[in-house]
């Protein structure tokens, strides 16, 4: 029964994390980095910005996939 809930908890976090790793935008900061340009107000204050939090969902459900992708293997050895 356990492992049925974590098998349905992992497909929903796999979905998840996909999708949001779709939605962020690439690391990439064109030839506006190379003059400083990239320094501006909304790339000093990222971690607030929608952005931002994208980025932190993203790295907790990071998180969740490997424990219960380690979880769920335990069994098969």
């Amino acid at each position: 029964m356990l492992r049925t809930v974590l098998t349905i908890c992992f497909i929903i976090v796999c979905i998840v994390l996909t999708v949001l790793v779709l939605m962020q935008e690439g690391k990439s900061a064109g030839l506006g980095a190379l003059s400083g340009a990239a320094e501006t107000y909304w790339g000093k204050n990222k971690g607030r910005s929608m952005e931002g939090t994208l980025v932190k969902i993203t790295r907790y459900l990071a998180i969740a996939f490997l424990v219960i992708a380690a979880i769920l293997n335990i069994n098969r050895f």
